[in-house]
């Protein structure tokens, strides 16, 4: 790979998200072929679906930036022998179309819900990771009958709950710094209209740097099982998770009162995209909350 930056003309944190991105393609999943896919017609735009497997319908989120393949090419092979699982590329990603549409976090979840319309599914658990983790809280909020379990892999419902250093780094981050990088190839390799790679960075990193807040409360009213995985180090504040795990029913004394029924796993040394490369540790997780 050649270099196409030098490392002293970006801000430290800038860097740190840089290299991190390097990262996500020296993990290779297993090649799976799905069993559908193509696009759904969802609030005035296409949005791309992928179909695995047979059972108990399972959709997938993925994060900023990511396709499937990036985001979830090791864990479907394994989720699909036992599950229906839907996985989505969201306005702008991979094979789904760019549009000027404003990004918002309520209009991802409706293009969610839009999606499981068109393949009539009427209920799901929904497992989410970072941008997709934000988006799977917002669907359960607005629409809570069509969640039955969530999972949110390195995510939370509001920008504080990220520690400061990660919300400084995206306030930095411009288009150039992820040209001629892997993420350019993976968009390259599936994208429609390889022409909107800027125009989608500019849209991304604009919707990034807007705070967001679904609200503790509402949080507090969800009623399906909630599985948190975390990193230690991902760059979720660990107060504020531990809050939310509290709003869901957690951190009681279990000994003392029943065990909740929703889960806050943390997964020692590692970080926001290393986390997602445990793929057993995550199907482990999965599995045993799911079944």
């Amino acid at each position: 790979m050649k270099k196409v930056f030098k490392g002293a003309d970006l801000p430290k944190s800038i860097l740190i998200i840089v290299l991190l991105v390097f990262t996500i393609f020296q993990s290779k999943g297993q090649e799976l072929k799905p069993a559908e896919s193509g696009y759904a017609p969802v609030n005035g735009i296409k949005i791309y679906y992928e179909v695995y497997g047979e059972g108990k319908p399972l959709v997938l989120l993925h994060g900023a930036f990511y396709t499937i393949g990036m985001n979830w090419a090791q864990l479907i092979p394994e989720l699909s022998k036992t599950r229906k699982v839907i996985a989505i590329e969201m306005q702008g990603h991979g094979h789904t179309p760019f549009s000027d549409r404003k990004l918002t976090l309520p209009t991802l979840a409706s293009d969610v819900e839009g999606v499981m319309d068109f393949l009539k599914i009427d209920s799901a658990d929904v497992a989410g990771y970072s941008m997709g983790g934000s988006v799977a809280y917002q669907l359960i909020i607005q629409s809570p009958k069509r969640v039955k379990k969530l999972v949110i892999i390195s995510s939370t419902y509001k920008s504080t709950g990220w520690l400061p250093v990660v919300t400084k780094g995206f306030k930095g981050l411009k288009p150039e710094f992820l040209t001629n990088t892997p993420l350019k190839t993976g968009y390259d390799a599936v994208a429609p209209d390889k022409t909107k790679w800027t125009p989608f960075l500019v849209q991304m990193i604009a919707f990034a740097g807007i705070p967001f807040d679904m609200g503790d409360s509402n949080i507090s009213k969800i009623t399906s099982p909630v599985l948190i995985i975390s990193g230690d180090n991902d760059g979720l504040d660990k107060v504020e998770l531990m809050k939310t795990y509290q709003l869901l029913g957690g951190g009681v004394s279990a000994d003392l009162s029943p065990m909740p029924k929703s889960h806050l796993a943390i997964v020692p040394s590692q970080g926001h995209v290393s986390l997602m490369m445990q793929t057993n540790i995550i199907l482990g997780y999965m599995n045993e909350f799911l079944n």
